[in-house]
């Protein structure tokens, strides 16, 4: 058990970001009665006013600023992906509490050295994976034991979009690599199969008419986990599209987990099964509560720093992968 002092305590919060993950978040500390969000930074002066004024809280003016104020405790850093690292860096050396969304880092070599970061100033650094506390991942958790072993997993996330406008999700800077930005479709796989031994990854990037912007992404990754399991994802998004697709698929020696979407069966030869699974709703308010519970009691939390390194870990080698055209081990 963790003891950081904070018990009775109303912990005070600064946000970084104001976009949906943001505004997820910002509703959480404001309906818990252990939290106070007290001020924000956004990117956009038009985007921040406008939160501040829907959650009656302050604008900063940069996240130096806001990292550096005494009288916050928390910072949750909601903002562009590029950014996390450096922000997560600042917080911990004001010492600060941290909440930083998926990913970490966009250089998963300083993941390590933020960990250790935490460590010695004995703060907390939640990395959120909320995919881990979904309904789906849960579901597949209850009944992959009815598959019998598995072999062979496919998991396929597709976004259409026919109109798109320049947007940090589709700058390649602001972004990063997907399956280093997505790296939660990594994530999902390892902690259910354990240990990568190998990575082979290709990509194909559509250049938007904006510069250090593209209108369309596609990846495909195959991991080889040491226990012999083969998972094979695919991620795509944008105006080369023309259909959507959110489908899991797990074959196991006894039968098949099929996911789409949020509806779920077990398939054996003709047979179908239904399986429940719970909505993806309220995601971001559970893993904000069971922050604030982990600050207040101790109480463990539902994913480890080294878990998260560690997806990093292989997502870097789906992109050296893709750069140097050859199969990486990790």
């Amino acid at each position: 058990m963790v003891d950081y002092g904070l018990e009775g305590k109303i912990i005070k919060v600064g946000l970084v970001g104001t976009g949906y993950a943001a505004k997820r978040r910002a509703e959480a500390f404001q309906d818990s009665p252990f939290s106070e969000l007290v001020a924000v930074v956004g990117n956009s002066l038009e985007n921040t006013e406008d939160f501040c004024q829907t959650y009656h809280i302050t604008a900063v003016t940069n996240w130096e600023d806001l990292v550096n104020d005494p009288s916050l405790d928390l910072i949750c850093i909601c903002n562009v992906n590029r950014d996390h690292g450096s922000i997560v860096r600042g917080a911990l050396l004001s010492n600060k509490h941290v909440i930083v969304e998926y990913p970490l880092t966009l250089n998963p070599l300083e993941s390590e050295d933020l960990i250790n970061l935490a460590r010695q100033k004995q703060k907390l650094l939640h990395i959120e994976h909320i995919e881990i506390l979904g309904g789906v991942h849960q579901a597949i958790k209850k009944y992959l034991p009815e598959i019998g072993t598995p072999f062979l997993a496919r998991y396929s996330t597709i976004l259409a979009k026919a109109k798109v406008t320049p947007h940090w999700t589709y700058n390649y800077d602001l972004y990063g690599f997907p399956f280093i930005a997505a790296v939660s479709r990594i994530n999902r796989f390892t902690d259910l199969f354990g240990e990568v031994d190998s990575v082979s990854c290709f990509a194909r990037f559509w250049d938007a008419m904006e510069s250090g912007y593209f209108s369309a992404c596609w990846c495909q990754a195959q991991l080889q986990f040491k226990n012999n399991m083969m998972v094979c994802l695919n991620y795509g998004k944008g105006n080369q599209f023309q259909s959507n697709d959110r489908t899991l698929e797990i074959y196991g020696d006894r039968g098949t987990l099929i996911f789409d979407g949020e509806k779920g069966k077990i398939k054996r030869g003709d047979e179908e099964i239904a399986i429940e699974v719970a909505s993806r709703r309220g995601l971001f308010t559970q893993d904000t509560t069971l922050v604030l519970e982990h600050l207040l009691t101790g109480k463990p939390l539902y994913i480890n720093n080294t878990d998260s390194a560690y997806s990093l870990k292989v997502a870097q080698a789906s992109l050296k992968s893709f750069q140097n055209k050859e199969i990486v081990r990790v």
